[in-house]
C-alpha cells in the first residue's frame, strides 16, 4: 500500500511539472500575441553592416484561430507583394513548448525555443535545430521584449560563417 501512495505521489507531481511548463509556454505565447500590428522603428547592428538594408516596417500577424504568430520583416519600399522575398517567422505551440521556426533568406530554416522571463516582460528563444544548408549562415538566437502596448523591442543573432555572431536589434514603435 505503501508503494502505491508513492507512486501516485510521484505520478501527480510529474502532471503537476507537466502543467507548470505548457502554462509558461502558454504565458509566452499569449504575451507575443498582444504584438499583433505594425511597426516601425530603428535596425542597428553589432558588428556594423553597411550593406545590409533599412527596416521597412514589422508585421505580426495572429493567424490559424489563435494558433500561430507571423512574424514578417519588409524592406523600405518593396511592393507587398508576395512575390518578393521576405523574411517570415511562424511561433507556435507545440505541446509543452513555444517553438519559433524562422524561413530565412539564406536558405533554411533554424527552429528555437521559447522562454518567459520571472517579470513576465520578455520572451528569449534559444536555439534548437536547424533544417537546410548552413552555408551562409543562420538565425541562432531572438529577444522580445515588451514595454508596452505601443512599444517593444526585438534582438536577433545570426551566426555567419564560421560561428561569427551578428547581433541586430529593432526598437519598433505601433503603427497601427
Amino acid at each position: 500500500m505503501k508503494s502505491l501512495g508513492f507512486m501516485l505521489s510521484v505520478v501527480l507531481i510529474s502532471l503537476s511539472t507537466v502543467a507548470l511548463a505548457q502554462s509558461d509556454a502558454q504565458k509566452s505565447f499569449d504575451k507575443l500575441k498582444i504584438l499583433a500590428g505594425i511597426w516601425k522603428g530603428p535596425l542597428t547592428t553589432d558588428p556594423a553592416q553597411p550593406d545590409l538594408p533599412n527596416l521597412g516596417w514589422v508585421s505580426l500577424r495572429v493567424t490559424s484561430k489563435g494558433n500561430a504568430l507571423v512574424h514578417e520583416m519588409k524592406e523600405p519600399g518593396t511592393p507587398d507583394d508576395p512575390t518578393q522575398d521576405d523574411p517570415i517567422t511562424t511561433l507556435y505551440l507545440d505541446g509543452d513548448r513555444l517553438l519559433l521556426t524562422h524561413y530565412c533568406d539564406a536558405g533554411n530554416r533554424p527552429r528555437m525555443v521559447g522562454k518567459i522571463s520571472p517579470d513576465g516582460k520578455t520572451v528569449e528563444f534559444d536555439f534548437l535545430d536547424v533544417a537546410g544548408s548552413t552555408q551562409y549562415g543562420h538565425m541562432h538566437h531572438a529577444v522580445f521584449t515588451v514595454l508596452d502596448a505601443n512599444h517593444h523591442t526585438e534582438d536577433w543573432t545570426f551566426m555567419m560563417e564560421g560561428d561569427k555572431p551578428v547581433h541586430a536589434h529593432l526598437d519598433l514603435q505601433r503603427t497601427r
